[in-house]
């Protein structure tokens, strides 16, 4: 294999910290906030997830790179991570189905990377210090110029970003000929969510997140869906007085992640930023209704105030997480609508809670 010498890079954190490692090739800087996963696997399905648009993917898992990407495996119509760092990059990949490396699939989409990075070191910073900002360089913009800039990049909190990832006009998803039909609120909808509705009997069409509940009932569904997506719920109001409407109506709402944070913000249960957030597919829940655990596939930086809930005389805890005791999934007690934090979905696995979808169809069934 022939070397090749490649530019230095650095990644700058809002404290100042720096972390030292090389380009991959890709010239420029790119800000957002830096947090990581701990996924062994699927790191394409990262890489494309509407969740992680404006933040920069710390993966934890040593090699990124060595299996190439595929075409099918992808969770949008492009890459949303605002950048890369990792340990070991690999330029070389091998798997029978790949359909082409992911430094391809990096120039093609202009992601600016920097690997050979101390990430062990890194993860236990950013545990110790919280998630921040930073900025990816590789172009040798001197430090002081970096921090200049960085110190303009807003916060997530308070940040809303649904609108940047959202589809701009609607469109329809499975055989029109299905039995379910679903009104589902696109806040950043992962296309691995619409597959497990469709192969369940469903029909979506899928709105934009600033779409009106009338605009939704248009379609008639037997359901309502909240999607994820990025940033913070609190400055949802269109989603958020959506799904009061829905509610008022008494439909069928289920939501996920985001989902999830607007349904509670729409019965007044504040949201809180998280020091760290959850990213990674071996986070382990119970369910309090049924006593069993999950391992689920989590990314979010904010969660749902459980004191608030707990005191909420129309909602229930229905899902803890294990390693925090955080709000994992709720319910109502007086409404046909359950969320929960994490991603059913799962891709790539593991598949613990895609009982959800099958819950879902179930609550449609009886209106």
């Amino acid at each position: 294999m022939k070397y090749t010498t490649r530019k230095r890079a650095i990644l700058l954190l809002s404290d100042g910290t720096i972390f030292h490692g090389k380009s991959i090739g890709i010239n420029g800087k790119t800000f957002g906030e830096v947090c990581f996963n701990t996924g062994m696997t699927g790191y394409q399905e990262i890489f494309t997830d509407p969740s992680y648009f404006g933040q920069l993917m710390v993966a934890t898992n040593a090699h990124i790179g060595n299996y190439g990407v595929n075409d099918k495996e992808v969770e949008s119509s492009s890459i949303k991570i605002a950048g890369l760092v990792c340990k070991n990059f690999s330029f070389s990949y091998s798997r029978v189905d790949s359909s082409g490396s992911l430094e391809d699939y990096f120039i093609k989409q202009n992601l600016i990377c920097i690997s050979d990075v101390d990430t062990r070191a890194l993860v236990s910073y950013i545990r110790e210090h919280g998630a921040m900002n930073a900025v990816i360089c590789t172009d040798e913009t001197p430090v002081n110029e970096l921090k200049e800039l960085l110190s303009k990049v807003p916060d997530m909190k308070g940040l809303e970003l649904a609108s940047k990832v959202s589809t701009l006009e609607p469109y329809y998803y499975g055989d029109e000929k299905s039995t379910y039909k679903i009104a589902a609120l696109d806040l950043g909808i992962k296309e691995n969510i619409l597959r497990n509705f469709a192969k369940r009997d469903c029909y979506i069409k899928v709105f934009p997140y600033n779409s009106s509940y009338r605009e939704l009932a248009a379609f008639n569904p037997d359901g309502f869906f909240l999607s994820n997506g990025p940033g913070d719920p609190d400055p949802l109001d269109s989603a958020i007085q959506v799904a009061k409407e829905i509610l008022q109506n008494n439909k069928p709402l289920f939501g996920i992640c985001l989902g999830h944070q607007v349904i509670a913000l729409a019965n007044g249960v504040s949201t809180f930023k998280m020091f760290n957030g959850h990213r990674g597919i071996n986070h382990p829940v119970q369910n309090i209704i049924t006593g069993k655990g999950e391992i689920t596939s989590q990314n979010h930086g904010f969660a749902v105030n459980k004191e608030e809930l707990i005191n909420h005389p129309d909602l229930e805890i229905t899902h803890l997480h294990l390693n925090d005791g955080t709000v994992a999934g709720m319910k109502m007690k007086n409404k046909n609508c359950f969320s929960v934090q994490y991603h059913p979905e799962a891709s790539p696995g593991p598949h613990d809670s895609s009982y959800l979808f099958d819950q879902f169809i179930e609550n449609m069934k009886t209106v």
